[in-house]
């Protein structure tokens, strides 16, 4: 497994275990998130909000080209709600500066 997929399982293991600190020890501080529901600009505004959703991902494939890592993955958003997901992740210093995204947004939206 390439270097840039490692921190970014790392990453996904922090959040499923909600060890928010480990998370955020591979954030840089400016941090962006982009998805179909909203953005998000600084690793701890992101982070403050994973500490409220307590999301749980299951990891389906992994897909590393140079800075990016594609994570394939359900996202366990609780009250039977899993939504097929695919996360594009940035790298830069070896740690994560970016997060899109893509999502079919529908399951949330009608719940």
């Amino acid at each position: 497994m390439g270097k840039n997929k490692e921190i970014v399982t790392s990453f996904i293991e922090a959040l499923n275990d909600e060890n928010f600190d480990g998370a955020r020890k591979l954030l840089n501080s400016s941090f962006s998130f982009k998805g179909p529901l909203g953005e998000r600009d600084g690793a701890d505004i992101y982070l403050n909000d994973m500490k409220k959703m307590k999301f749980k991902y299951d990891i389906d494939k992994v897909f590393e080209n140079n800075s990016e890592v594609c994570l394939i993955y359900d996202i366990n958003m609780g009250r039977g709600k899993s939504i097929k997901t695919c996360g594009i992740y940035t790298l830069e210093d070896d740690k994560l500066s970016a997060l899109n995204v893509l999502f079919d947004p529908r399951p949330v939206l009608e719940g």
